[in-house]
């Protein structure tokens, strides 16, 4: 999940919410959204082969 944010970064959220905090998890604040896109599916991957 990816959120823009104010000073136009974009930042990838975890989909599933932490049950420590209640909040999604971050997972990393990138210049641009291709790069935001591209590390998602890196995590996907990883999921799953890691």
């Amino acid at each position: 999940m990816i959120r823009k944010l104010t000073s136009g970064e974009y930042r990838l959220y975890s989909r599933k919410t932490d049950p420590k905090t209640g909040k999604r998890r971050n997972l990393g604040t990138f210049s641009s959204r291709e790069q935001a896109q591209q590390h998602e599916r890196e995590v996907q991957y990883f999921k799953r082969h890691g």
